[in-house]
């Protein structure tokens, strides 16, 4: 089975599935898992994109989800050992997460194919102050684009709002914060719903219009891109706040999990 993505010629490639191996595993929070895959066929993405995983049954039923890619864009595709991110949380409702964090381990093989999806990645050459906001999972794929940002010679200030539960449930926690505190031209606003936040500038409550008002205080103009992913009800009323903030809809890019 293989599926079609644009190519930057205007041709269609196929994206074939391959059989990746689990080279590692790390916990990251209470409810979320890196799983780090070693690919026999490395492929070149852009931060933002996903891939699709599937898993197989002995009697043949089989279940596919899509996931966003966590590691920063490899620019050495030919290197065997070339490996992707995966920060996948465990849904007690899904079929396929359960099973990667009750039974997968390392060195097991995983149906895999990508990278897929255009619309959600870091653009080139960004027009201006780019404003990243997530929940929970959500930021996967902005990670990506901070590690790719931070790894390339971009001056583009970036700001980051996300919220979680507590501070034990913000995924890549120490990174985000080492990140704040080695580069100037990034910012991080925590949005900390039960319990009160650690930090002084951080909030104590669920993401609001005043609160995206601060956040885009931490700019030096207002951004001329904005990502945004989640929940779906999150995903509503980030992008509802950041519309009544006066930022343009052509600005605003969209990501759901859990549809």
């Amino acid at each position: 089975m293989s599926s079609d993505t644009p190519t930057t010629d205007g041709q269609s490639a196929k994206i074939e599935w391959q059989s990746a191996v689990v080279s590692s595993i790390v916990r990251q929070t209470p409810t979320i898992t890196s799983y780090f895959f070693r690919l026999p066929q490395p492929f070149a993405y852009r931060a933002g994109q996903h891939v699709d995983v599937r898993l197989t049954a002995p009697d043949g039923y089989s279940a596919s989800r899509s996931y966003s890619i966590a590691s920063s864009p490899c620019k050495m595709f030919s290197d065997p050992s070339a490996e992707i991110e995966l920060a996948i949380e465990r849904l007690e409702e899904g079929e396929v997460s359960p099973f990667f964090h009750a039974v997968v381990q390392e060195n097991d093989e995983i149906a895999l194919r990508g990278p897929l999806g255009g619309h959600f990645v870091w653009p080139e050459k960004p027009a201006g102050p780019i404003l990243l906001i997530g929940s929970g999972s959500g930021l996967v794929p902005l990670i990506s684009m901070l590690r790719h940002a931070c790894r390339t010679d971009n001056d583009t200030p970036v700001a980051l709002l996300l919220s979680a539960r507590t501070r034990e449930d913000v995924l890549y926690r120490d990174e985000l914060i080492a990140y704040e505190e080695k580069l100037r031209r990034f910012s991080l606003r925590l949005a900390i719903t039960r319990e009160p936040p650690h930090r002084d500038k951080d909030f104590g409550r669920r993401i609001d219009a005043g609160m995206l008002g601060e956040v885009l205080g931490d700019l030096p103009a207002m951004p001329a891109h904005v990502f945004i992913c989640g929940s779906n009800g999150f995903v509503n009323i980030a992008a509802d706040g950041a519309l009544a903030a006066g930022l343009p809809a052509a600005a605003i890019k969209t990501e759901r999990y859990g549809e």
